[in-house]
């Protein structure tokens, strides 16, 4: 069965390809073009053509075909289990790990280590590709991420993940030295306009907003804890660039390699939920991985 999304126009003037892709972060502009001309975007129930520009206030309706199937196989892959349970299970995801297959990356994912792990406990609401998969982690990106061992825990945490009780926290080094101690970024991301594989803040984007702090101040760098009030695709990187402070070892939204690491150094240290059935307030949290440490101690001592 094909999903089915609705996109509502903001503003006026706006071509209906280009407003489909800023909105969906996995549409690309040809891929929506193509949509169009088959006939998958209607308004009022009659069919829009690609040159069309919205209307302040119109809803699009957007048939998404079923994307192909990939495999899955369960892999003996080796996981930190920070938390297990008949309901959920807590991992802490090592840097380079892929959370789900996708073209490019058909297996050696989180996805298939919990398969091998958890065998047959795993819900089914994130589909045949994401079994369990409640909320997703960069590739490059280390620390703590939830999956749901059945329907009944799927769906209580995608419910705390929509009303952010369900709190994620990270640290990260950034380039250049934070002026204040602390502060929060409220700015839109969606898809940048011209290069489809980096997300932006872009008007008329999604709300996202990440509340941060200093932990310690370097030469040239700034440790900091990050809280994500909203979840959006790359949202703390695209926020800490928008600011001028991209992350040590981003390769799309910094400089790439720097201090030796390859790959950005953020981690998701702290993870706190209402657990789905005793209702308990579960708060996990881990230490900082050895690459983290490393760079760390490449800065030299923090300042006073």
């Amino acid at each position: 069965m094909s999903e089915i999304v609705y996109v509502k126009a903001l503003e006026s003037g706006e071509r209906i390809d280009a407003l489909l892709a800023r909105y969906m972060d996995s549409l690309t502009r040809s891929q929506a073009q193509r949509l169009i001309e088959a006939g998958a975007v209607t308004l009022g129930g009659a069919e829009v053509k690609k040159n069309r520009k919205s209307a302040a206030g119109e809803t699009y309706r957007v048939e998404l075909p079923e994307p192909a199937e990939i495999p899955l196989t369960a892999q003996d892959i080796p996981l930190d289990v920070v938390y297990e349970d008949a309901d959920v299970v807590v991992v802490n995801k090592p840097r380079g790990m892929v959370v789900h297959p996708a073209p490019g990356h058909p297996d050696g994912t989180l996805v298939n280590a919990l398969m091998f792990h958890c065998g047959e406990s795993l819900s089914g609401i994130g589909g045949e590709r994401r079994p369990g998969i409640v909320h997703r982690i960069d590739k490059d990106t280390s620390g703590l991420i939830i999956a749901a061992k059945n329907d009944f825990a799927h769906l209580a945490l995608s419910e705390q993940l929509a009303d952010h009780s369900l709190a994620r926290v990270y640290e990260c080094v950034v380039r250049g030295r934070m002026r204040e101690d602390s502060g929060t970024v409220d700015a839109p991301i969606a898809r940048h306009p011209s290069d489809r594989k980096r997300m932006a803040v872009v008007p008329g984007g999604r709300r996202a907003v990440t509340h941060w702090e200093v932990i310690a101040r370097y030469n040239g760098w700034t440790h900091l804890r990050c809280k994500l009030e909203t979840g959006r695709t790359h949202q703390i990187r695209v926020h800490m660039a928008h600011l001028g402070h991209p992350i040590l070892g981003d390769e799309i939204y910094g400089r790439g390699c720097e201090k030796g690491l390859a790959g950005q150094c953020l981690h998701a240290r702290e993870l706190s939920f209402i657990h789905p059935r005793t209702k308990a307030p579960t708060h996990l949290e881990t230490e900082l991985p050895a690459y983290f440490r490393e760079v760390l101690a490449k800065l030299g001592p923090p300042e006073a």
